[in-house]
């Protein structure tokens, strides 16, 4: 069975990095996983929650309708703070990331650029660096050996991929974002994001924001091949499974 794991860093982020390309490869038969590494408690928009923990568990419900919008296999939300992936060690999240590579064992793993897509958010950027060591070294059996020693297999994930973009928003930090070496054509499924950001009801002030995020990607979505088991020279692809081996 092929798998692809996007990693986000807040709930919504899997609608507004990957939610075409999930919906596009749930159609194709792949099974597909998305690890977000926050609650999102840190959101200036709280719908109406009164505490952390209460807007923690808000958020995490829906993510969990936004998953089944996208026909996410399975979606978790982990515990780091929101916010605050900058001043987490990388050892920890890592850590935590490589344990569900090697649970999930996905031939393509997914996650946001590292100059943090188009709103250059630090958690986005961290999201990406954290990913990019949890690839590699899930694969190795001398990082994390006590997940080892508890019965886990090292797995080499065969693709890692940045999502990038055409664009920029002219109203936020300037970013540089990684050359596109890979586009998923998602076909129109513009109201479909639309309804899955929709989902995060405490986020409905950003609603309109994303909407004019979501047509102006159109029906592509952009990602750069950031790493692969085998040596290869750039080229553009239109499938992230191409040259996988299941």
């Amino acid at each position: 069975m092929l798998k692809l794991l996007c990693i986000t860093a807040h709930p919504d982020d899997e609608v507004g990095s990957f939610a075409g390309t999930l919906l596009e490869y749930h159609r194709r038969g792949v099974e597909t996983y998305v690890v977000c590494l926050t609650a999102g408690t840190a959101a200036r928009h709280r719908g109406g929650a009164t505490s952390d923990e209460e807007l923690a568990t808000m958020r995490r419900r829906e993510f969990a309708e936004a998953c089944k919008l996208l026909h996410v296999t399975h979606g978790e939300v982990l515990d780091f703070p929101d916010s605050k992936l900058d001043r987490v060690t990388t050892y920890d999240a890592a850590e935590a990331l490589a344990k569900r590579i090697r649970e999930i064992r996905p031939q393509v793993i997914a996650t946001i650029g590292t100059e943090g897509s188009v709103t250059a958010h630090t958690d986005h950027s961290m999201a990406g660096l954290f990913a990019t060591a949890a690839f590699h070294w899930a694969g190795r059996t001398n990082r994390f050996v006590d997940q080892i020693e508890a019965g886990l297999k090292p797995h080499r994930a065969q693709k890692l991929y940045y999502t990038t973009n055409a664009f920029s928003l002219p109203d936020r930090q300037p970013i540089s974002p990684a050359p596109t070496t890979a586009i998923i054509e998602t076909g129109d499924v513009t109201e479909l994001k639309i309804k899955a950001f929709a989902a995060h009801t405490s986020q409905n002030p950003l609603l309109p924001l994303f909407e004019n995020y979501a047509r102006n990607r159109g029906t592509k979505e952009r990602f750069h091949l950031a790493a692969a088991i085998t040596p290869r020279d750039c080229k553009m692809e239109h499938d992230l499974f191409e040259g996988v081996v299941e």
